[in-house]
């Protein structure tokens, strides 16, 4: 259901919800298939009986509606993917951070100076104490990540050594063969917390004309092994562009180092404001 949180500003809505915002606000008729969505913003008072908003919703409908930068966190974890993200528009600036098995994501106004700290937050980056690895860097191609990856499901009730092992056994049987960069890898699959990839998204510039500009990179969360970039395939990754023999590259990065790329991924004003001009 969604709902409304007086007391920090913040909405539960899911994808349905905004769906029947937007034909409100184009004064659109409802579709069928969202009239319980409809049904349940009406209840919930974020709409009255005649379809009009909720003050309280303008800022964040009109942000969504009209975008400056759009940042989209995809985060894969023990639980699936999860969708999180920032909006920002002319005005306001909001994020929205998903739930596992949940249809609602939390809606939230940020101050402008919140904004890193709050994408951050949504990839838990946390300054932990590391252990050694045999090399900072691995590379190797994306069959070889599958074939250890495809182990994973057969090492319950392995201790860790041994689910390690038989990781390993996986990666050398799809060719890894340095020593260095097979366990390293096999002990980074065997503990992975999380993968995310962070984009970023806006209307720049190609000379004259307005275009679409899109960067972003990807991270491997393993716990007491660390932060791990994904250099290759870097992001972002385009439908059909990844195959088996596409390299593979990860270069371990610290707390400090995923920050700035973080800060780094945000556009400067001279990156749109041609564009922006133009309109």
């Amino acid at each position: 259901m969604p709902s409304y949180d007086s007391t920090r500003g913040r909405f539960r809505l899911a994808e349905s919800h905004l769906a029947v915002l937007r034909h409100r606000v184009e004064g659109e008729r409802i579709p069928p298939e969202l009239a319980e969505a409809d049904h349940e913003l009406r209840e919930a008072g974020l709409t009255d009986q005649e379809g009009n908003l909720d003050i309280l919703l303008a800022p964040l409908v009109s942000t969504l509606r009209a975008p400056v930068v759009v940042l989209h966190v995809e985060a894969l974890g023990e639980h699936g993917t999860l969708h999180h993200g920032v909006t920002i528009g002319d005005g306001y600036v909001y994020s929205h951070e998903s739930w596992p098995g949940a249809a609602e994501s939390e809606y939230v106004r940020l101050e402008p100076t919140m904004l890193v700290w709050a994408l951050a937050r949504m990839v838990n980056l946390q300054s932990e104490e590391t252990v050694e690895v045999a090399t900072p860097v691995v590379e190797t191609t994306m069959a070889a990540l599958d074939a250890g990856l495809d182990t994973l499901d057969s090492l319950h009730g392995l201790t860790a050594e041994e689910g390690t092992d038989r990781v390993a056994e996986a990666l050398r049987s799809a060719g890894v063969t340095r020593k260095s960069q097979l366990s390293t890898l096999a002990k980074l699959i065997v503990g992975l917390r999380s993968s995310w990839r962070m984009t970023a998204a806006w209307q720049g510039g190609d000379g004259d004309a307005p275009a679409p500009r899109v960067r972003g990179f990807a991270v491997w969360d393993c716990g007491p092994l660390g932060y791990w970039h994904r250099k290759l395939p870097a992001e972002p990754i385009l439908a059909g562009q990844v195959e088996d023999t596409s390299p593979l590259k990860l270069v371990r990065v610290d707390a400090k180092e995923v920050w700035t790329m973080i800060t780094d991924l945000l556009p400067a004003a001279e990156e749109f404001a041609a564009a922006r001009q133009q309109g």
